[in-house]
């Protein structure tokens, strides 16, 4: 898919900026010979989940210091072109009620767009840095698994591919504070809690463990600070072991509360969320069956940078789920070519007067592929299947935000706008996501009857609110349903402060 972005050349600079629910991450990597030579990193422990209320709002008091470490970001990335950099926010920014109240001063202070990922999105970043980072040997496949503050995500994969991604509410953080709350540790409390949190393994454990992999590695400070702490107790000399989680379990068990654990190579800074961390990787342990785990030094961040090249390289991880969603609903393929054809040529009229940027063009472009799905629903209100379709399915490559965006735009293709569709994405989004969701519905329109004749060629100016659309007359004259749907377009849009002109020449 053409865009205006220049590809990416050797000596360019990309960042990933990595909201986690404990820490928040930066990495800066320079771009040469196809490959990703780090430059810098920044990592500072900000807790964000330690603010959640179980209500979905956030403690004010954590506010501070996330803003604070994001304007520091912010300074790093300023001699970065922004299509360079991608920020993603993960688990706690996910449990938030209303996240753009987080969102809109985060982007300010960071100086850039955020995004948020669903877990499974989650899982398969995290994948495909530690599989970059440590490649798999080939034709073999590999456990990944990732314990964060609020999440913890469990990964088979061969290759560079993703094969099985599930991500669970049982962050280092969240289990501490669900288990272990008032700080006292007791081997009868961590029975407990290894009961409630084994359950939680039924849902996938039996399919992973059938599915089988060759190796297990684990990414991220919870299962780094654990390995540390079994090589200095000298129970193994690189990686973790069943027996040596079990017996760093009971050292952390003769202690009687989180603050007075003491463990060689455990830092102070993950003290406090050691015992929520060991939780969860030793039920993992148990119910995957896994004997030995070894760590990488890299993750999710290091996932996106890798993401950030292949949508460069027009290996788009995105194009091969929408192809894929084209597949599962039974999109008329045809249909869909002609509706894209039609919307990119008036995006491309309306750019420059509506300042559109290539990400809009690209989404569009998506959304008029996959504007149809719906229809594998009912045919009656297909546009609202086709929404909920897109924005509650696990889309490879799409952050929540990108299939809310989708969404809006198939959304608001046909009948009356909906404004609440576009209430959930960004301030910085709206004006641009409304304007191609103008150009998508005359698409479909003029292309309502499935007809596989050519349109003419469809002229089109646009001045802020008011869209003048040109069509030769002889065709309105030949197509009268498609000239009534127009003007009954005119009226829906005018409805939303929109003029349109429809000019027959």
């Amino acid at each position: 898919m053409p865009t205006d972005s220049p590809p990416l050349k050797d000596g360019d600079l990309l960042a990933a900026v990595d909201l986690g629910s404990n820490s928040f991450h930066m990495v800066v990597a320079r771009y040469v010979l196809g490959q990703l030579r780090i430059v810098d990193r920044i990592k500072e422990t900000v807790r964000l989940a330690e603010g959640l209320d179980g209500r979905g709002g956030l403690d004010p008091a954590v506010m501070p210091r996330a803003l604070d470490c994001l304007a520091r970001f912010g300074q790093r990335l300023r001699s970065i072109p922004p299509r360079r950099v991608r920020a993603i926010a993960t688990n706690t920014v996910r449990q938030l009620a209303n996240p753009q109240a987080f969102l809109m001063p985060a982007e300010t202070a960071l100086g850039h767009g955020i995004e948020v990922v669903a877990g499974r999105e989650e899982a398969r970043l995290i994948y495909l840095g530690v599989a970059h980072g440590n490649p798999p040997e080939p034709g073999k496949r590999r456990l990944v698994m990732d314990i964060g503050g609020g999440s913890t995500e469990f990964i088979i994969g061969e290759g560079l591919d993703a094969i099985e991604r599930e991500s669970l509410q049982m962050g280092c953080i969240a289990t501490t504070r669900r288990f272990f709350a008032d700080g006292k540790l007791s081997r009868k409390r961590w029975k407990d809690a290894r009961t409630e949190i084994t359950a939680e393994f039924q849902q996938f454990a039996s399919a992973y463990r059938q599915r089988g992999w060759h190796d297990a590695m684990g990414s991220s400070g919870t299962i780094k600070e654990i390995c540390d702490i079994s090589v200095k107790m000298k129970l193994t000399k690189v990686s973790i072991t069943d027996a040596s989680l079990g017996v760093i379990r009971d050292k952390l068990l003769e202690f009687e509360t989180l603050d007075a654990i003491r463990l060689p190579g455990l830092s102070a800074e993950r003290r406090p969320i050691i015992a929520g961390g060991l939780l969860v990787l030793d039920a993992a342990f148990t119910e995957l069956g896994i004997e030995r785990m070894y760590v990488s030094d890299h993750a999710m961040r290091e996932g996106v940078l890798y993401d950030l090249i292949g949508r460069d390289r027009e290996a788009d991880p995105r194009e091969d789920s929408i192809r894929a969603l084209c597949d599962r609903y039974g999109v008329d393929t045809a249909q869909a070519a002609r509706v894209e054809a039609t919307a990119l040529s008036l995006f491309d009229q309306a750019e420059t007067a509506w300042n559109l940027d290539p990400d809009s063009r690209r989404q569009l472009a998506w959304a008029a592929r996959i504007h149809e799905i719906g229809l594998a629903i009912a045919h009656s209100q297909y546009h609202q299947h086709g929404a909920y379709l897109v924005e509650h399915s696990d889309i490879a490559g799409f952050s929540r935000t990108e299939q809310q965006t989708l969404a809006a735009l198939v959304r608001n293709q046909r009948r009356g706008f909906h404004p609440p569709s576009f209430d959930k994405l960004p301030d910085r989004l709206v004006a641009n996501v409304q304007r191609c969701a103008l150009l998508l519905r005359l698409a479909v329109l003029m292309h309502r009857s499935h007809d596989s004749d050519p349109l003419p060629v469809v002229e089109l100016d646009v001045d802020g609110d008011e869209l003048l659309l040109r069509l030769p007359r002889r065709w309105l004259d030949g197509h009268p349903l498609t000239h009534l749907d127009l003007e009954g377009e005119r009226e829906q849009l005018a409805e939303i402060g929109r003029r349109l002109v429809i000019k027959a020449i």
